[in-house]
């Protein structure tokens, strides 16, 4: 709608006065109106400017809340009051209440709000969900992590609670039973390195698998009796810890590793005479305190080089306790089972399967010549085995006992401490167990508190011992698979050490 048009400058309408505005009809307006029209003006005619004022004839105001009032008085044609109506900044509309009043206006900020808000109606609820879902997944994970770690403990192992290590500890200490932290394997299980999360205490981690729940309780009570045996020259088992079927024990880390590593397939180290006689020594005190110097007899029933671990002085130590079986002193040992590694086991232990502490003694008299030989017990050779026993009694019949000691030691070593551990490593390994010294004689022969005798007071022939051996020897081939199947499983599970490689 407009007040000002060509028609009306054609018209020389120029002005508009109440007349002509009463017949355009019109009952609102702009605020104001102002135009120059600059067209056809005269050099000497200035220019025509139109402005039109409007206000709405009433006292008061009738204005909108949102709209601004501006009160006229003294108007022309008649001198009356009027208003006029603004919406403020932020809302539309005309700012009269007959009118369309004023509404907010959509800024841009208000827009981005809008946004905002339907973003926030479609992402509130999904993340509420994914917390939600979160929390589920927390809360599993903790039950399954504490039933991953999860222990278990009867009443009659509650005595044992300060050797008992927490599962978690030990999984934190072997990095998970990680491969690249294995040490060994066996029979019985895996054995690996580990480092104690509280103390940063280096320890060897032996997990064994056992089926049958009465035997895990009989093994674990056994162990952990053993467990409390302390000496200097034994592994030490510190502790222990059960989980579901699994046990595992936990044993000082030996950081030199097992001793037979030194001795065979040509190792890059060697040990010199003065240090494998520490070691024997060590070994002998070791198992003397086992047969006599606990409060119950300790049969080890595995005494070989790979079974002795070297400590960071290169100090013997024995361990690997996983065949030992207890009894008290005065009392005869009840096992029936053939257990051993072949090469050590006596004869009459082959025949019976009773271990005592003879049979020990006859494992020793085998590890001496292994230590003083650098020589396996048994080597396959391409026509027939060589029987250590058997060929360091052959060199001591023809009076050169020095020609078995082993090559890689050369000159280097002391006659009669060599001779002494060839000739009592033939008297332990006597095929008579009533002809072999007791471990307090040996230690003592060793000392040299005791005088050994010679090997012909004994009374036994070169062909009689060398038969029984060889008797001996036969006899475990043929008695062991008619023993009980626990038999065989110990013997072959024993072959190679759980301990060895670095514990």
């Amino acid at each position: 709608m407009s007040c000002y048009s060509e028609q009306m400058y054609k018209s020389n309408a120029w002005f508009l006065n109440r007349t002509r505005l009463s017949a355009l009809d019109c009952k609102y307006f702009l605020l104001s109106l102002s135009a120059e029209d600059l067209n056809n003006v005269s050099v000497s005619v200035g220019t025509q400017l139109l402005q039109l004022v409007w206000w709405v004839n009433g006292d008061e105001c009738e204005c909108s809340q949102d709209a601004d009032c501006i009160q006229l008085s003294g108007l022309p044609y008649g001198g009356r009051n009027g208003f006029r109506c603004k919406c403020r900044d932020g809302f539309l509309g005309d700012g009269f209440l007959a009118g369309t009043g004023c509404r907010r206006a959509k800024s841009s900020s208000n827009r981005v709000k809008e946004k905002k808000l339907k973003v926030l109606t479609i992402v509130l609820p999904l993340m509420v969900l994914c917390v939600v879902s979160m929390l589920i997944f927390g809360v599993v994970y903790v039950i399954r992590r504490k039933r991953k770690f999860a222990e278990v403990l009867e009443d009659w192992e509650r005595d044992y609670g300060p050797h008992r290590f927490k599962y978690k500890d030990l999984y934190i200490a072997t990095k998970g039973f990680q491969d690249q932290e294995l040490l060994g394997a066996g029979g019985f299980g895996w054995v690996y390195r580990g480092i104690l999360p509280t103390s940063n205490v280096e320890i060897a981690v032996k997990r064994v698998s056992h089926e049958s729940r009465q035997g895990m309780r009989e093994f674990v009570a056994e162990i952990i009796s053993i467990g409390r045996l302390r000496h200097r020259n034994l592994v030490s088992l510190l502790g222990y810890c059960r989980r579901k079927r699994e046990l595992l024990l936990v044993y000082d880390y030996m950081p030199n590793g097992s001793l037979d590593k030194y001795l065979y397939n040509q190792p890059k180290v060697t040990l010199n005479w003065m240090q494998r006689f520490r070691v024997i020594k060590g070994v002998a005190s070791g198992l003397l305190y086992l047969h006599e110097g606990w409060e119950q007899v300790v049969i080890h029933r595995d005494i070989k080089a790979s079974n002795i671990l070297l400590d960071a002085e290169l100090n013997g130590r024995l361990g690997d306790f996983g065949l030992a079986r207890l009894h008290d002193h005065g009392t005869d040992p009840q096992t029936t089972c053939v257990a051993g590694t072949v090469g050590y086991l006596a004869p009459e232990h082959t025949r019976t399967g009773k271990a005592t502490r003879r049979t020990d003694v006859f494992a020793f008299g085998a590890f001496l010549l292994e230590v003083a030989c650098g020589r396996r017990p048994i080597e396959h050779g391409d026509t027939e085995d060589v029987i250590l026993v058997d060929w360091v009694f052959s060199c001591w019949d023809k009076g050169d006992i020095l020609e078995a000691r082993d090559p890689k030691l050369e000159s280097e070593f002391g006659e009669e401490e060599m001779e002494l551990v060839l000739k009592l490593g033939l008297m332990c390994s006597h095929f008579n167990p009533l002809m072999r010294p007791s471990m307090r004689q040996v230690l003592q022969y060793l000392e040299g508190d005791l005088l050994m005798p010679e090997l012909l007071s004994t009374g036994i022939s070169s062909s009689g011992l060398t038969f029984a051996h060889h008797e001996g020897f036969n006899d475990l081939s043929v008695s062991c698979p008619s023993s009980t199947g626990k038999a065989v499983t110990d013997l072959s599970s024993v072959a190679e050490s759980l301990l060895s490689g670095g514990r």
